[in-house]
């Protein structure tokens, strides 16, 4: 299946595409636009073509694209995440894996109890199911789209060797997927992390007032996302179940219209057009309530939880200042190695002061960030709402004025 990025399916404000860039973009920059021209859709992956435009003088073009796939984006982000000269900055989170299982499934499942149903029913639930499937991959496009745009905005990302490897290189980048023992190595790193996080909380005192109120913040706001995440993916959900029982009583009625030879076919079979058109819509408010909500949540979950690896991090280089002052003590008092200490002191306290000047400018750009994200797409799901409810009284209306002229 080909496709590229639908503008009715943007995703937090960079899945949208005006002249080829997208609009996370300062728009006074054009020396680096990156975006998702097509993606092509297989049985275990999905293969991106990723179209880069730029004047900077590092890349060999100014115009050009490559085909890469979700483990090389995997790839990309464990590069930066890594890295620690960027551990004064908040890492764009890495796109979530596609997952296409469950509507293959529905699909395979349709064909085969294809005989037990009806033609005309088979191609309505088949429809639905590729629709289904349609904006699963597209969701899928633009978040990998969404990772990149922000490597590509940010004034020190952008610049990365592997970043430029990744756009420029015209060849695969022989990147495998995690076999079981990387994987479980990933998983006690994680839980090291998470173990060091709570004695670092536990045992070192952050003075900076600015640092302890943002850790206080993302704490608690990670947890609001969460709960609002979860509720917003039962809402469209909801949704969802409304729209395939308006089919299953348009199928019904059909089915009674087809039987009755009275009267009532044609009230039936004007009732059950509504039901059908009815459902469209239905499907679109939990598509449109699944994009500019569910997933703006979504995102930004895993967008606070990069901030608050910015704040572990930084709170584990104030540690190791303090462990290189009292190193220091005791080399004074042992008037042992004094210079290497002195040096060691030093080192730990310009990292520290650097993590912390970057990160506070890190964190003010987050929040700015954030908050232009959720007005936008709160309020495009608004006025979206608005044209659905808006769509469905006048579906309703029609129906009304159409029966009442037949009788």
């Amino acid at each position: 299946m080909m496709d590229g990025i639908d503008d009715e399916h943007e995703v937090l404000n960079c899945g949208n595409q005006k002249d080829g860039r997208s609009e996370t973009v300062d728009l006074t920059d054009n020396s680096l636009i990156v975006d998702i021209s097509d993606a092509l859709s297989e049985k275990d992956k999905v293969k991106f073509t990723v179209h880069t435009k730029t004047s900077l003088p590092e890349f060999q073009k100014t115009d050009f694209t490559v085909v890469r796939q979700h483990e090389e984006f995997v790839w990309l982000y464990d590069r930066f995440e890594e890295n620690e000269d960027y551990s004064g900055y908040i890492i764009p989170p890495a796109p979530p894996r596609p997952d296409f299982d469950a509507s293959r499934e529905k699909l395979q499942k349709l064909g085969e109890g294809e005989g037990t149903i009806t033609k005309e029913e088979y191609t309505k639930m088949k429809q639905e199911l590729e629709a289904e499937y349609l904006a699963t991959f597209k969701k899928t496009v633009a978040m990998h789209e969404v990772f990149l745009c922000r490597l590509a905005a940010h004034p020190v990302f952008r610049n990365d060797h592997n970043f430029r490897v990744f756009l420029e290189y015209e060849q695969d980048l022989a990147v495998r997927s995690k076999n079981k023992m990387e994987m479980i190595e990933g998983a006690m790193k994680s839980l090291y992390k998470s173990t060091d996080e709570l004695l670092l909380s536990a045992t070192v005192k952050d003075v900076n007032e600015f640092f302890e109120q943002q850790k206080n913040f993302l704490i608690e706001y990670h947890n609001h996302l969460r709960d609002a995440t979860v509720k917003a993916d039962r809402m469209t959900a909801r949704h969802k179940d409304v729209a395939d029982i308006y089919i299953k009583i348009a199928m019904a009625l059909t089915q009674m219209a087809t039987t009755e030879h009275s009267d009532l076919e044609k009230f039936l079979t004007k009732v059950a057009e509504t039901f059908e058109k009815l459902k469209k819509t239905e499907a679109r408010v939990a598509s449109d309530e699944d994009l500019k909500l569910s997933d703006t949540l979504r995102y930004y979950m895993r967008d606070t939880f990069a901030a608050k690896r910015l704040l572990y991090k930084r709170l584990r280089c104030l540690a190791n200042y303090e462990a290189a002052n009292r190193n220091l003590e005791k080399a004074r008092s042992k008037n042992k190695d004094i210079l290497a200490a002195e040096k060691a002191q030093q080192e730990a306290c310009d990292k520290f002061e650097q993590m912390s000047d970057k990160g506070k400018e890190e964190l003010v750009d987050f929040k700015s960030r954030r908050v232009a994200a959720f007005r936008k797409n709160l309020i495009d799901l608004a006025e979206l709402e608005i044209k659905h409810s808006k769509s469905q009284i006048q579906l309703l209306k029609s129906c009304i004025t159409s029966l009442k002229a037949d009788e």
